[in-house]
């Protein structure tokens, strides 16, 4: 555990957010709006990204905002954050009775409106402290003062509910502690208008607790929050009111209260999705793989391991769940099978009984093994190359004619086939992929593997991050590649969609494996008791 410095006592409430006391000295009136957006429209590419859209935000309110992954959403808060500046769009943003004309993100952070964004901006190699702090550092007469810059890092780390060491770099933190860090650096900012944009897609479910608390907390005390998410089960639970858009088109602002998850599915996509995990009978062949006392070591203390001594099969055609907590070894080992993975590993790899070796993910590939990442941005999609290039690079040395020249009609014939097929919407091929929403990057990066028609796909959170209807999509895809004899390994924070999809599923607890269950009458609360270290 780690102990506070002495001397550096907490006293949260010098450090509370002036303005929240401002709004609470005046008092809180609901129905007061503090945020109205206008006919905002935008344009990329001469494509209508939004198109007249309206959301009116109460003050001290959480507000849901939810649509598929590509309706806008992020796009509208990117708006009202200054990332795009005024002029690039049209319409008027009218926030605490005042015309908006921002034309950056410091304007924004000015009127007290801060934007959590999905994917995390945080510098690894410096601390906590400095990140949380990084261009507004504390200073006396033009010095930085570390001391009160750790001691309000102290007060916003224990109002988290993280005890850590303020001058912990960044990179030593799982995923889901480096969100709430891009939280506490909000919070530092003295934000009224909080934006957090799918928060949650990397906590566990009591960092999830943890948060939802935390904006329960900022609620009370008048600061208004706009949610992101597409885990509706949350919206349900912590918003006042829900604003739904498809297809860059308001559709309608609804109380929770009136709401629940079919309905917002349905107006989310303009239809009804029945049965959101759509698994369908199929058959499985014989065993063909095997993973055999595999340890995996951490990379930063090589005595200490991470994964310790697993043994696992697959059957052909069959699809393996793994679960287990944030922290349980799941993705080092998949990821240290296929190659990916920079420590030092044991074990034995073995497919149709003939002992293999995997020392890079290109073994891997033309052994029939791919991997679908976690982090699509950081370790999936090429954000600075096409959407064609991103779904062909896999598979170039089919297209190299002499010289290297690449024959590009060859190319287009592959990657249009998985376009349609994928349904992956881009305005054209050449357009960049980090353009593209989150659902159509992950399609993106299951078509470049699936381009080397794999044996085992391996799937690390393949829907995290992403909308209903791109899920389903990917459920109806995983169907398809089974019934072709495609064997899937799932991994997913998401017990629902474990349960839903898998045939058969291992428990991880700590790096060992702590159960293994044919999906028959199995519930999430068994598989739980199996992840935190029960029997």
């Amino acid at each position: 555990m780690y102990k506070k410095k002495k001397n550096m006592s907490i006293h949260t409430r010098e450090f509370n957010f002036p303005c929240m006391y401002n709004i609470l000295k005046v008092g809180i009136n609901m129905g007061d709006l503090i945020l109205k957006m206008i006919n905002i429209t935008k344009e990329f590419y001469g494509v209508k990204a939004l198109d007249n859209v309206c959301l009116e935000v109460k003050k001290g309110e959480i507000h849901g905002l939810c649509g598929e992954n590509g309706a806008g959403k992020s796009t509208l808060m990117k708006i009202l954050s200054g990332v795009y500046p005024y002029g690039t769009y049209t319409g008027e943003i009218i926030y605490n009775d005042k015309q908006l004309k921002l034309n950056n993100v410091n304007d924004s952070k000015k009127e007290g409106i801060s934007i959590i964004h999905q994917e995390l901006q945080l510098i690894k190699e410096l601390s906590i402290c400095e990140n949380i702090f990084l261009g507004n550092e504390p200073n006396k007469n033009g010095i930085v003062d570390f001391n009160l810059m750790y001691k309000k890092t102290e007060e916003l780390l224990e109002e988290l509910k993280m005890d850590i060491n303020p001058f912990t770099l960044v990179k030593n933190l799982g995923l889901g502690q480096q969100q709430l860090i891009e939280i506490a650096k909000a919070l530092s900012q003295n934000a009224n208008l909080l934006i957090l944009d799918e928060p949650t897609a990397s906590l566990t479910d009591n960092e999830v607790e943890t948060l939802m608390k935390i904006l329960r907390d900022l609620k009370a005390r008048g600061v208004t929050c706009i949610y992101i998410s597409h885990k509706l089960n949350e919206v349900l639970e912590l918003c006042d009111r829900v604003t739904i858009i498809r297809d860059g088109k308001t559709i309608g602002t609804e109380e929770t209260k009136n709401l629940n998850q079919d309905k917002i599915i349905n107006m989310m996509v303009g239809r009804e999705i029945k049965d959101l995990y759509p698994k369908e009978e199929h058959e499985t062949g014989n065993e063909f793989f095997a993973v055999k006392k595999f340890s995996v070591y951490d990379n930063n203390n090589k005595n200490k391991k991470i994964v310790d001594n697993i043994s696992f099969t697959l059957k052909k055609g069959e699809i393996l769940g793994i679960a287990g907590l944030v922290g349980s070894g799941r993705t080092e080992l998949v990821s240290s099978i296929c190659g990916f993975y920079k420590g030092r590993k044991e074990g034995e790899i073995y497919i149709n009984n003939n002992k293999v070796y995997i020392r890079n993910p290109i073994d891997a590939l033309n052994l029939g093994i791919a991997m679908v990442p976690e982090d699509r941005k950081k370790d999936g999609i090429i954000g600075s190359m096409s959407v064609k290039e991103n779904i062909s690079i896999s598979n170039i040395n089919k297209y190299k004619q002499m010289l290297g020249i690449i024959n590009e009609s060859l190319e287009l014939v592959d990657v249009n086939k998985y376009v349609k097929e994928f349904n992956i919407k881009a305005a054209n091929l050449e357009l960049k992929i980090k353009n593209l929403s989150g659902g159509n990057q992950q399609k993106a990066i299951l078509a470049r593997f699936l381009l080397r028609k794999p044996n085992i796909l391996i799937l690390d959170e393949p829907t995290r991050g992403i909308d209903v209807s791109a899920k389903y999509e990917i459920y109806k895809l995983i169907n398809k590649l089974v019934k072709q004899g495609v064997s899937i390994i799932l991994i997913s924070s998401e017990l629902p969609e474990i349960l839903g999809m898998s045939d058969r599923i291992i428990v991880m607890h700590e790096g060992k494996l702590k159960g293994e269950f044919n999906n028959k009458n199995l519930t999430q609360e068994m598989i739980m008791e199996c992840a935190i270290g029960g029997k």
